[in-house]
This record gives structure tokens, sequence and C-alpha cells, in this order.
């Protein structure tokens, strides 16, 4: 941190804006894309701010829904539909108001097949269809959590390709670094996780990635940072306050290479992901091998920041993964798509967190993209989108 910068926070720490609550337990899941909360809280990016924050890894992202909603954990990297599943109520608990701060990261997730269905020869999506529609013993996919980012990766994937989610394959709750385990004891056939868990499998000769998660939507949204709207109400320095130590971290991870190499060797200790670096370090920096013999550069990897892009809490991402509730029957009904994503998303808190670090802000709370099937997402019609699909669960198509 430079020293101009330095003196701007500890000028703003002292005065009337300073911080209500100066430690912080943080929840987070081992996973890559965690990596601006480990950076935040551990490489003097929150101290400046007022902030201590207490890094609390988590067995599950189940773990990390209940700890946010009992206040055991006073934010989360968190997956984005857990927190909006939470908002209204189909997360297993209550209904609790919450707040999405800001976005952790862009892309970077994976579809990974096992061996025996390599060694099957069933290595693209064709041959794969060809599979899910054969009588017999239905495959099975492990995704993180029901309402969460995988689940609508593999949903929505599987979908593209003409394979029913719900109906042609066996969907089954997995925590990202149980993934590997189950593969190799025969309980799933597949799975969509996080790195550095896909990577991994393929380092251990188990399966090979099929396609990615930026494959499906370029620069998609991923993992944010958030807590209850009750927390942001009653301490809105601090949430200010810990927007901005997360967001000079994510800046600085993508400052230069070597700053994302120092990354990975931070992640991949045993504190953090426990992983091997080799698992680790690759993926995050771009550079992919499937476990099929192909290597490449991706274009859309794993980002952190992106001048900014990756890190607006988009109104139009809050509504996709509701548009995508809808489509296979969680909601029952369309919700009041708009109104509930401007109640979670914090635009004006985010906005004024990086205007004070000189970070860009869109200028418009909706983006629009196309994904891998040609549908083009922009926000404007989520009811209509919702019901656009060929494939879906819904009771009054």
């Amino acid at each position: 941190m430079s020293d101009g910068l330095l003196m701007h926070s500890l000028a703003w720490v002292a005065g009337s804006d300073a911080p209500e609550r100066n430690v912080l337990n943080i929840g987070y899941m081992p996973l890559s894309d965690c990596a601006s909360v480990v950076v935040a809280a551990t490489q003097g990016f929150a101290q400046p701010y007022g902030l201590t924050l207490n890094l609390k890894r988590q067995a599950s992202w189940a773990g990390i829904n209940d700890k946010l909603i009992s206040g055991e954990l006073d934010a989360a990297h968190s997956l984005y539909g857990m927190i909006y599943a939470i908002q209204l109520g189909i997360s297993g608990a209550a209904a609790t108001d919450m707040a999405v701060l800001m976005g952790l990261n862009q892309n970077g997730q994976s579809i990974n097949l096992s061996q025996p269905l390599k060694e099957a020869g069933v290595t693209s999506a064709s041959a794969l269809q060809q599979r899910a529609h054969q009588s017999g013993t239905k495959l099975t996919f492990a995704q993180t959590f029901p309402t969460g980012t995988h689940a609508m990766w593999l949903y929505y994937w599987l979908a593209s390709q003409g394979i029913h989610p719900l109906q042609d394959v066996n969907s089954v709750v997995v925590p990202p670094p149980q993934m590997l385990a189950h593969l190799e004891a025969g309980r799933i056939d597949g799975f969509c996780v996080g790195e550095p868990w896909c990577a991994n499998a393929v380092e251990h000769g188990q399966g090979f990635t099929l396609t990615t998660s930026q494959a499906i939507w370029p620069d998609h949204p991923e993992k944010v940072l958030s807590c209850t709207r009750e927390f942001v109400e009653q301490n809105p320095n601090t949430a200010r306050a810990l927007v901005m130590s997360v967001l000079e971290a994510s800046r600085f991870i993508e400052e230069s290479h070597e700053n994302r190499r120092s990354t990975a060797q931070l992640l991949s200790s045993s504190e953090y992901l426990d992983a091997p670096l080799s698992s680790v370090e690759p993926r995050l920096l771009g550079e992919y091998s499937d476990g099929l013999g192909n290597q490449w550069h991706d274009a859309n990897a794993l980002r952190f920041h992106n001048n900014g892009a990756a890190n607006f809490p988009y109104l139009s991402d809050g509504m996709w993964f509701l548009t995508q509730f809808r489509r296979w029957g969680l909601l029952r009904q369309d919700p009041d798509y708009l109104a509930v994503t401007c109640q979670v998303q914090q635009t004006e808190l985010y906005s004024a967190a990086a205007t004070a670090l000189d970070i860009p802000v869109p200028n418009a709370t909706m983006r629009t993209s196309r994904l891998l099937d040609g549908s083009v997402w922009d926000g404007t019609d989520p009811a209509g989108y919702a019901r656009s699909f060929n494939l879906h669960a819904l009771n009054d198509h």
C-alpha cells in the first residue's frame, strides 16, 4: 500500500467514518476464489481501515449459510445463489434479509467427469448426452449447495446439451474439498465445483475437465462478499471499510503475475486450501490442462478485480439466479425480481467504497451477457427469460 493511500485510510478511520466494529469474523470455504478475502485479512489491507479480520474456514456451504443467519459469522465468502435463497426463505431456514456487499470474482469453476466415463469414451458433450439418455442406471452429479452457483452452472450446461438436470441424471450435494473422495469411491460420475478441486482431480488421474463455467457464461458472477442486512444497517462504516479492504486486496492480486503467484502460494498452505501448489497455481494463472491432453491459456480465467468489473454488484447478476430458481421449480411463483435484488445488492455502499479508491464504477446497474446457448441476459424481462427455455421444471409453463 502506498504512503499516500495509507495516510488517506488512516485519516478516514480517525474521523466520523470510523468503523463501529473493529474485529470481524469472516467465513470462507477452501477454494481459490476466497483469495481476496484471505489476502485482505493477512497481508495488511484491513488494518489501515481499523479492522482485524478473523478468518474462519468452514467445512460446507451449509455451515456458512447457518452461521451468517445466526451472527456467528459477521460476513463471508459466499455463493451468490445461497444469499438469495436465504433472502427468499428457500435455503432451509427462515427468510432473513441479506446483503451482497461486492462481487469477489468472476469465472473459474469447472465441470469434471470421472475416470470410468473417460475410459468408456464419454469425453464430449454429445457422448454424455447419449449416455444420459440410455436406459439403466442414471448418472449422478455433485454440486455444492442446492441453490448455489455450481448447481446453476451444472443445470444450465446440462440443459443446453439436451440433458434434463432434474430428470435425466441425479444430483447430490457434496462440500467442495470432498469431491475427489466421492469421485474415487465411485459415488458420483461427475461434479461442478470451484478450483482447485477440479485441477486436483485431474492431477490425481481421476477423470477430466469437460467444460468450464466461463465457457457457459464468459465473465459470469461467482462468489460474493455477503452479510445480513441488519449488519450493514447497524455498522455502515464497518461494512464500507470491509469492502474497501477487500477491494484493495482484489486489485493487488491482479497488479502483476508475481502477485497472483504469491497469492497461489499463500492459498495452498494447510491453513487455507490445504492443497498442492501444483493444483492451485496453474488455473489461478489461467493455465488449463483438462486431463484429455488439451492445454490452453484461458482468456476468461478467474478474475478477482478486472478494474472493478468483477466487484460491482450488478442488479442483473442477482436477478439471473432468481430466474434460474424459477426455471428449476425452486420458486413456485415469479418473485418481484427487481425489488428483491434492489434490497440485496448494496450498490450505493459499494460505489462509495470504490470511488474512494479511484476504482471505476459502472454507469448502469444492469449488464448484457450472451450465454453458450445463444440466450441473451440483460435483466429487462426476468419472468419471460425464466420461461424462455425448452428444458425447465416450471409448473405453469
